[in-house]
């Protein structure tokens, strides 16, 4: 099993959702292609910040993401 994308957006709104899954004992993964890019010496637009889940996890944090983004 791999990693599976459950989020892109903005920094605020993908640590907000890595808390609420987080808490639920869920390991996440957050790419933060703002700061490698800073990093690299160069900018970046669009959908900047990536989360991720293990792929085996989806089944109990699906409910979870479903309401966070009914709510965002």
């Amino acid at each position: 099993m791999g990693l599976m994308k459950i989020f892109s957006g903005s920094e605020i709104l993908a640590k907000a959702l890595q808390q609420k899954i987080e808490a639920i004992g869920i390991a996440t993964v957050l790419k933060n292609n703002i700061q490698s890019a800073k990093a690299a010496g160069f900018g970046t637009s669009g959908q900047a910040v990536e989360l991720f889940i293990q792929e085996i996890d989806f089944g109990k944090a699906h409910p979870i993401i479903e309401e966070f983004r009914l709510n965002i």
